[in-house]
């Protein structure tokens, strides 16, 4: 699919407000809402948008407390890195999760209440993995930028 001046403003449109009604974002981007329904539902099928969803306060979750952790695998193996990628989809403490080059390998975002809680979360859970060699935690003393949108160019 080739995208063009129009998809990119869909796009662009729903990655500020993915609430918006088809009329709304037909207002947006210039175009009767029976097209723009149509070339969402495209957008959709062929993966350019994933999904739909709520950014929520995590504070007010009591979930604010978050934590970068750097993971080493006992051993490089198809095996360990299998494991430890399977068990991660089923932890809901990580909000995100990547496989990176360089001493680690990888990367994990954690949302916790308190220090005694991430404590727990790595003996409990993160110990438990057999496959884990090591790993390096950094606390998110406060937020810069979190953007959830990717750059759109078109």
């Amino acid at each position: 699919m080739k995208l063009d001046a129009t998809d990119y403003k869909i796009l662009a449109a729903l990655q500020d407000d993915g609430s918006l009604t088809n009329k709304e974002l037909s207002r947006k981007v210039h175009l009767s809402p029976t097209p723009v329904f149509e070339r969402v539902k495209k957008l959709e099928e062929e993966g350019y948008i994933k999904k739909y969803t709520a950014v929520l306060d995590v504070d007010k979750l009591e979930c604010g407390f978050m934590a970068i952790c750097n993971i080493k695998l006992k051993q490089h193996s198809y095996e360990n890195a299998t494991k430890f990628m399977d068990a991660v989809q089923n932890i809901p403490e990580i909000g995100e999760c990547y496989n990176v080059s360089g001493d680690y390998d990888f990367t994990m975002k954690i949302y916790v209440s308190s220090m005694k809680e991430y404590q727990q979360f790595v003996m409990k859970i993160l110990g438990e993995l057999d496959c884990i060699g090591g790993l390096s935690s950094s606390f998110i003393m406060g937020v810069v930028k979190n953007e959830y949108k990717v750059p759109i160019k078109n």
